[in-house]
Protein backbone atom coordinates (compact mmCIF):
# COMPACT_ATOMS: atom_id res chain seq x y z
CA UNK A 1 0.00 0.00 0.00
CA UNK A 2 1.36 3.45 -0.95
CA UNK A 3 1.03 6.34 1.55
CA UNK A 4 -1.09 9.51 1.29
CA UNK A 5 2.06 12.09 0.10
CA UNK A 6 3.53 9.04 -2.54
CA UNK A 7 -0.65 9.38 -4.03
CA UNK A 8 -0.72 13.30 -3.89
CA UNK A 9 2.71 13.49 -5.75
CA UNK A 10 1.42 10.95 -8.27
CA UNK A 11 -1.13 13.43 -8.66
CA UNK A 12 0.19 16.28 -8.89
CA UNK A 13 3.25 14.68 -11.58
CA UNK A 14 0.43 13.43 -13.51
CA UNK A 15 -1.04 16.55 -14.09
CA UNK A 16 1.78 18.62 -14.56
CA UNK A 17 2.48 15.70 -17.10
CA UNK A 18 0.49 14.02 -18.20
CA UNK A 19 2.92 10.80 -18.58
CA UNK A 20 1.84 8.23 -16.37
CA UNK A 21 5.56 6.64 -16.18
CA UNK A 22 7.24 9.62 -15.22
CA UNK A 23 4.95 10.55 -12.28
CA UNK A 24 5.02 6.82 -11.24
CA UNK A 25 9.19 7.23 -10.86
CA UNK A 26 9.12 10.85 -9.03
CA UNK A 27 5.92 8.99 -6.75
CA UNK A 28 7.80 6.10 -6.00
CA UNK A 29 5.77 3.51 -7.10
CA UNK A 30 5.30 1.08 -10.18
CA UNK A 31 3.71 1.85 -13.26
CA UNK A 32 0.67 -0.96 -12.61
CA UNK A 33 0.25 0.61 -9.31
CA UNK A 34 0.06 4.36 -10.49
CA UNK A 35 -2.29 3.40 -13.39
CA UNK A 36 -4.71 1.70 -10.84
CA UNK A 37 -5.23 4.92 -8.40
CA UNK A 38 -5.37 6.93 -11.34
CA UNK A 39 -8.22 5.30 -12.90
CA UNK A 40 -10.34 5.41 -9.62
CA UNK A 41 -9.35 8.63 -8.47
CA UNK A 42 -9.27 7.45 -4.58
CA UNK A 43 -6.42 7.77 -2.29
CA UNK A 44 -5.13 4.77 -0.20
CA UNK A 45 -6.68 6.27 2.76
CA UNK A 46 -9.93 5.07 1.20
CA UNK A 47 -9.31 2.05 0.55
CA UNK A 48 -11.01 -0.87 2.47
CA UNK A 49 -9.35 -3.13 4.47
CA UNK A 50 -8.17 -6.26 2.55
CA UNK A 51 -9.18 -9.21 3.59
CA UNK A 52 -7.77 -12.59 4.17
CA UNK A 53 -7.78 -15.04 1.43
CA UNK A 54 -6.52 -18.09 3.25
CA UNK A 55 -6.90 -18.98 7.10
CA UNK A 56 -4.48 -18.59 9.21
CA UNK A 57 -1.45 -20.75 9.22
CA UNK A 58 -0.05 -19.93 12.69
CA UNK A 59 -3.62 -20.33 14.44
CA UNK A 60 -2.23 -23.31 15.93
CA UNK A 61 1.56 -22.03 17.62
CA UNK A 62 0.98 -18.43 17.89
CA UNK A 63 -0.62 -19.04 21.52
CA UNK A 64 2.49 -20.92 22.53
CA UNK A 65 4.68 -18.28 21.00
CA UNK A 66 3.27 -15.01 22.47
CA UNK A 67 3.01 -16.92 26.14
CA UNK A 68 7.37 -17.30 25.51
CA UNK A 69 7.83 -14.23 24.16
CA UNK A 70 6.02 -12.49 27.38
CA UNK A 71 8.54 -14.25 29.41
CA UNK A 72 11.73 -14.03 26.94
CA UNK A 73 11.22 -11.08 24.35
CA UNK A 74 14.52 -11.44 23.18
CA UNK A 75 13.80 -15.05 21.57
CA UNK A 76 15.36 -15.11 17.91
CA UNK A 77 12.20 -15.45 15.46
CA UNK A 78 13.55 -18.59 13.36
CA UNK A 79 14.58 -20.42 16.32
CA UNK A 80 11.58 -19.73 18.40
CA UNK A 81 9.40 -21.19 15.06
CA UNK A 82 11.88 -24.20 15.13
CA UNK A 83 11.23 -25.22 18.47
CA UNK A 84 7.37 -24.81 18.07
CA UNK A 85 6.67 -26.81 15.03
CA UNK A 86 9.19 -29.65 16.93
CA UNK A 87 6.90 -29.98 19.60
CA UNK A 88 3.38 -29.68 17.51
CA UNK A 89 1.84 -31.23 14.93
CA UNK A 90 1.10 -28.42 12.56
CA UNK A 91 1.46 -28.89 8.83
CA UNK A 92 0.39 -25.20 7.72
CA UNK A 93 2.21 -23.63 10.23
CA UNK A 94 5.69 -25.18 8.14
CA UNK A 95 6.09 -23.19 5.29
CA UNK A 96 4.76 -19.74 7.07
CA UNK A 97 8.53 -18.70 8.26
CA UNK A 98 7.86 -15.30 7.26
CA UNK A 99 4.81 -14.97 8.38
CA UNK A 100 5.97 -15.76 11.50
CA UNK A 101 8.36 -13.20 11.42
CA UNK A 102 6.34 -10.73 10.54
CA UNK A 103 4.66 -11.48 13.56
CA UNK A 104 7.09 -11.68 16.21
CA UNK A 105 8.16 -8.26 14.93
CA UNK A 106 4.67 -6.72 15.13
CA UNK A 107 4.44 -8.45 18.60
CA UNK A 108 7.88 -6.58 20.08
CA UNK A 109 6.55 -2.79 17.84
CA UNK A 110 3.43 -3.63 20.63
CA UNK A 111 4.51 -5.04 23.60
CA UNK A 112 8.81 -5.88 23.53
CA UNK A 113 10.48 -3.40 25.39
CA UNK A 114 12.13 -0.66 24.17
CA UNK A 115 15.80 -0.54 22.34
CA UNK A 116 18.60 1.10 23.49
CA UNK A 117 18.96 4.64 21.44
CA UNK A 118 22.57 5.22 20.63
CA UNK A 119 22.45 8.75 19.68
CA UNK A 120 25.14 10.22 16.71
CA UNK A 121 28.41 12.06 18.72
CA UNK A 122 28.85 14.97 17.38
CA UNK A 123 32.61 15.26 16.37
CA UNK A 124 34.18 18.59 16.84
CA UNK A 125 37.77 20.01 15.15
CA UNK A 126 40.63 20.29 16.90
CA UNK A 127 38.34 18.75 20.58
CA UNK A 128 39.66 15.50 21.47
CA UNK A 129 42.51 12.40 20.99
CA UNK A 130 41.89 9.47 21.69
CA UNK A 131 44.76 6.39 22.30
CA UNK A 132 44.82 3.05 22.70
CA UNK A 133 46.90 0.31 22.41
CA UNK A 134 46.25 -3.06 20.02
CA UNK A 135 48.47 -6.26 19.41
CA UNK A 136 49.97 -6.74 16.00
CA UNK A 137 51.27 -10.14 16.78
CA UNK A 138 48.78 -11.28 13.35
CA UNK A 139 51.18 -9.21 11.36
CA UNK A 140 53.78 -11.66 11.35
CA UNK A 141 56.59 -8.95 11.40
CA UNK A 142 60.33 -10.15 12.18
CA UNK A 143 62.37 -7.19 13.95
CA UNK A 144 65.82 -8.38 14.32
CA UNK A 145 64.99 -11.83 13.57
CA UNK A 146 62.82 -11.80 16.17
CA UNK A 147 58.61 -11.96 15.78
CA UNK A 148 57.40 -8.64 16.61
CA UNK A 149 54.62 -10.23 19.27
CA UNK A 150 54.20 -6.79 20.84
CA UNK A 151 51.76 -4.01 20.78
CA UNK A 152 51.14 -0.70 18.65
CA UNK A 153 50.58 2.84 20.49
CA UNK A 154 47.72 4.57 18.34
CA UNK A 155 46.68 7.79 18.64
CA UNK A 156 43.44 8.90 16.56
CA UNK A 157 41.19 12.35 16.09
CA UNK A 158 38.19 11.08 15.77
CA UNK A 159 36.63 14.42 13.56
CA UNK A 160 39.42 14.00 10.89
CA UNK A 161 40.39 10.55 11.92
CA UNK A 162 44.27 11.66 11.00
CA UNK A 163 46.28 8.66 13.21
CA UNK A 164 49.71 7.89 14.11
CA UNK A 165 51.21 4.75 15.92
CA UNK A 166 54.26 3.55 17.18
CA UNK A 167 55.46 0.54 18.11
CA UNK A 168 55.73 -0.35 21.77
CA UNK A 169 56.11 -3.34 24.52
CA UNK A 170 53.85 -2.92 26.91
CA UNK A 171 50.71 -1.00 28.16
CA UNK A 172 52.99 1.28 30.17
CA UNK A 173 53.19 4.72 31.00
CA UNK A 174 56.81 5.08 29.38
CA UNK A 175 55.30 3.67 26.09
CA UNK A 176 52.05 6.44 26.52
CA UNK A 177 55.27 8.96 27.34
CA UNK A 178 56.81 8.07 23.84
CA UNK A 179 53.36 6.63 21.47
CA UNK A 180 51.92 10.47 22.90
CA UNK A 181 54.31 12.44 22.13
CA UNK A 182 55.28 11.44 18.99
CA UNK A 183 51.77 11.62 17.36
CA UNK A 184 51.10 15.35 19.03
CA UNK A 185 54.41 15.99 17.02
CA UNK A 186 53.61 14.14 14.10
CA UNK A 187 50.39 16.54 14.12
CA UNK A 188 51.83 19.54 15.16
CA UNK A 189 49.84 20.77 17.72
CA UNK A 190 47.97 19.59 20.74
CA UNK A 191 44.27 19.36 20.91
CA UNK A 192 41.93 20.21 23.74
CA UNK A 193 41.84 16.47 25.20
CA UNK A 194 42.87 12.75 25.83
CA UNK A 195 40.51 10.00 25.77
CA UNK A 196 41.41 6.91 27.20
CA UNK A 197 39.43 3.68 28.31
CA UNK A 198 40.19 3.28 32.29
CA UNK A 199 41.36 -0.50 32.51
CA UNK A 200 45.41 0.38 31.91
CA UNK A 201 47.41 1.30 34.90
CA UNK A 202 49.71 3.41 32.84
CA UNK A 203 46.86 6.07 33.32
CA UNK A 204 44.77 4.91 36.40
CA UNK A 205 45.13 3.67 39.88
CA UNK A 206 42.51 1.43 41.68
CA UNK A 207 41.38 2.88 44.69
CA UNK A 208 41.61 -0.25 46.88
CA UNK A 209 38.68 1.30 49.69
CA UNK A 210 35.79 2.42 47.24
CA UNK A 211 37.18 -0.14 43.88
CA UNK A 212 36.58 3.44 41.34
CA UNK A 213 39.78 3.86 39.75
CA UNK A 214 40.99 7.37 39.21
CA UNK A 215 44.10 9.29 36.71
CA UNK A 216 47.48 8.09 38.58
CA UNK A 217 49.63 11.00 39.14
CA UNK A 218 51.94 10.34 36.57
CA UNK A 219 49.65 10.29 33.50
CA UNK A 220 48.16 13.44 35.33
CA UNK A 221 51.79 15.38 35.10
CA UNK A 222 52.37 14.44 31.69
CA UNK A 223 48.85 15.89 30.73
CA UNK A 224 49.35 18.73 32.79
CA UNK A 225 53.21 19.38 30.52
CA UNK A 226 51.08 18.98 27.40
CA UNK A 227 48.14 21.12 27.88
CA UNK A 228 46.07 17.80 27.57
CA UNK A 229 42.61 17.69 29.65
CA UNK A 230 42.36 13.63 30.41
CA UNK A 231 39.25 12.19 30.08
CA UNK A 232 38.00 8.57 29.87
CA UNK A 233 34.93 6.50 28.80
CA UNK A 234 32.28 5.50 31.49
CA UNK A 235 32.45 1.86 32.92
CA UNK A 236 31.08 -0.71 30.42
CA UNK A 237 30.64 1.62 27.27
CA UNK A 238 33.43 0.46 24.80
CA UNK A 239 31.27 2.60 21.88
CA UNK A 240 32.25 5.79 23.70
CA UNK A 241 35.71 4.94 22.11
CA UNK A 242 34.23 3.89 19.26
CA UNK A 243 36.26 5.56 16.77
CA UNK A 244 39.87 4.19 18.44
CA UNK A 245 38.03 0.98 18.45
CA UNK A 246 37.25 1.08 14.81
CA UNK A 247 40.84 2.86 13.71
CA UNK A 248 43.15 -0.22 15.08
CA UNK A 249 41.26 -3.19 13.07
CA UNK A 250 41.48 -0.69 9.89
CA UNK A 251 45.17 0.10 10.31
CA UNK A 252 45.86 -3.35 10.81
CA UNK A 253 44.36 -4.41 7.74
CA UNK A 254 46.45 -1.11 6.20
CA UNK A 255 49.59 -2.79 7.11
CA UNK A 256 49.23 -5.88 5.95
CA UNK A 257 48.52 -4.68 2.84
CA UNK A 258 51.76 -2.77 2.94
CA UNK A 259 53.65 -5.57 4.17
CA UNK A 260 52.65 -8.15 1.03
CA UNK A 261 53.15 -4.94 -1.07
CA UNK A 262 56.95 -4.41 0.37
CA UNK A 263 57.64 -7.94 -0.32
CA UNK A 264 58.95 -8.84 3.34
CA UNK A 265 57.88 -8.69 6.81
CA UNK A 266 61.30 -8.35 8.35
CA UNK A 267 62.85 -5.47 9.69
CA UNK A 268 66.24 -4.78 10.46
CA UNK A 269 65.59 -3.30 13.69
CA UNK A 270 62.73 -1.62 16.05
CA UNK A 271 63.49 1.78 14.68
CA UNK A 272 62.96 0.68 10.85
CA UNK A 273 59.85 -1.14 11.57
CA UNK A 274 58.80 2.49 13.19
CA UNK A 275 59.48 3.93 10.15
CA UNK A 276 57.44 1.95 8.44
CA UNK A 277 54.34 2.56 10.48
CA UNK A 278 55.09 5.98 9.77
CA UNK A 279 55.27 6.01 6.58
CA UNK A 280 51.69 4.21 5.90
CA UNK A 281 50.20 6.76 8.98
CA UNK A 282 51.14 9.56 6.85
CA UNK A 283 50.15 7.97 3.38
CA UNK A 284 46.72 7.83 4.72
CA UNK A 285 46.79 11.04 6.63
CA UNK A 286 47.63 12.80 3.07
CA UNK A 287 43.81 11.43 2.20
CA UNK A 288 41.83 13.36 5.15
CA UNK A 289 43.96 17.01 4.53
CA UNK A 290 40.91 18.93 4.34
CA UNK A 291 39.41 18.09 7.80
CA UNK A 292 42.94 17.64 9.06
CA UNK A 293 44.09 21.21 7.98
CA UNK A 294 40.28 22.40 9.89
CA UNK A 295 41.70 20.15 13.08
CA UNK A 296 45.11 21.95 12.92
CA UNK A 297 43.68 25.51 13.03
CA UNK A 298 42.08 24.54 16.32
CA UNK A 299 45.02 23.15 18.06
CA UNK A 300 47.19 24.45 20.95
CA UNK A 301 50.81 24.66 20.29
CA UNK A 302 53.52 22.46 21.25
CA UNK A 303 54.73 22.79 24.96
CA UNK A 304 58.51 23.59 24.21
CA UNK A 305 60.47 20.67 25.64
CA UNK A 306 58.65 17.17 25.96
CA UNK A 307 58.08 15.18 29.06
CA UNK A 308 60.45 13.24 29.46
CA UNK A 309 60.57 9.84 27.64
CA UNK A 310 62.67 7.96 30.78
CA UNK A 311 62.68 6.89 34.20
CA UNK A 312 65.78 8.27 35.74
CA UNK A 313 66.90 7.72 39.43
CA UNK A 314 69.65 6.61 42.01
CA UNK A 315 70.30 3.59 43.94
CA UNK A 316 73.14 1.57 46.12
CA UNK A 317 74.90 -1.22 45.14
CA UNK A 318 73.46 -4.09 47.36
CA UNK A 319 76.29 -6.51 48.54
CA UNK A 320 75.10 -9.43 46.45
CA UNK A 321 76.93 -7.30 43.71
CA UNK A 322 72.90 -6.59 42.51
CA UNK A 323 70.88 -3.03 41.56
CA UNK A 324 67.16 -3.56 42.02
CA UNK A 325 65.02 -1.38 39.89
CA UNK A 326 61.51 -1.32 39.10
CA UNK A 327 61.55 -4.93 41.47
CA UNK A 328 64.07 -6.46 39.16
CA UNK A 329 67.22 -7.33 40.17
CA UNK A 330 70.42 -6.71 38.04
CA UNK A 331 73.89 -7.32 38.29
CA UNK A 332 76.84 -5.00 38.04
CA UNK A 333 80.57 -5.25 38.68
CA UNK A 334 81.54 -6.25 42.33
CA UNK A 335 83.52 -3.58 42.65
CA UNK A 336 80.77 -1.46 42.75
CA UNK A 337 79.18 -3.09 46.12
CA UNK A 338 78.15 -0.07 48.14
CA UNK A 339 78.51 2.77 45.48
CA UNK A 340 75.70 4.88 44.45
CA UNK A 341 75.44 4.46 40.50
CA UNK A 342 72.72 6.47 38.15
CA UNK A 343 69.93 3.97 36.71
CA UNK A 344 68.21 5.42 33.20
CA UNK A 345 64.95 3.63 32.27
CA UNK A 346 63.30 3.21 28.47
CA UNK A 347 60.67 0.89 27.48
CA UNK A 348 63.67 -0.92 25.43
CA UNK A 349 66.25 -1.02 28.00
CA UNK A 350 67.98 -0.31 31.26
CA UNK A 351 71.41 1.51 31.43
CA UNK A 352 73.53 1.68 34.49
CA UNK A 353 75.98 4.48 34.66
CA UNK A 354 78.92 4.88 37.35
CA UNK A 355 80.44 8.60 37.49
CA UNK A 356 79.39 9.13 34.32
CA UNK A 357 80.78 5.98 32.74
CA UNK A 358 78.13 2.92 31.46
CA UNK A 359 78.85 0.13 33.27
CA UNK A 360 75.72 -1.95 32.10
CA UNK A 361 72.99 -2.15 29.73
CA UNK A 362 70.19 -4.05 29.13
CA UNK A 363 68.14 -4.59 25.96
CA UNK A 364 64.55 -6.46 26.51
CA UNK A 365 63.12 -8.85 24.12
CA UNK A 366 60.67 -10.12 26.71
CA UNK A 367 58.68 -7.88 28.68
CA UNK A 368 56.80 -8.43 32.05
CA UNK A 369 53.84 -6.21 31.09
CA UNK A 370 53.09 -6.23 34.87
CA UNK A 371 56.24 -4.76 35.80
CA UNK A 372 57.76 -3.12 32.34
CA UNK A 373 61.32 -4.64 32.93
CA UNK A 374 62.58 -7.80 32.17
CA UNK A 375 61.90 -10.60 34.94
CA UNK A 376 65.73 -11.09 34.58
CA UNK A 377 68.81 -9.93 33.50
CA UNK A 378 72.75 -10.74 34.06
Amino acid sequence: MITEQQYQRLMNEYAKTGVLCTAAMKAGMHRETAAKYLATGQGPQREKPRERRRPDPLTTIWPAAERLLVDAPELEAKGLFEHLLARSDAPPAQKALRTFQRRVLGWRRRHGPPKEVFFPQAREPGASLQLDWTHVAELGVIVAGQPWEQLLCHAVLPYSNWEWAVPCRSESMLSLRHGLQAALWALGGVPTKLQTDHSSTATHVLHRTTGKRGFNVEYLALCGHLGLEPCTINPSCPHESGDIESANGHLKRRLTTHLTLRGSREFADEAAFACFVAEVCTGVNALRSVKVAEERIRLAPLPATRYPEADESRVRVSSYSTVRIKQCAYSVPAKLIGAMVQVRITEAEVAVRHDGVEIVRVHSTAYDRRRLLPRASA
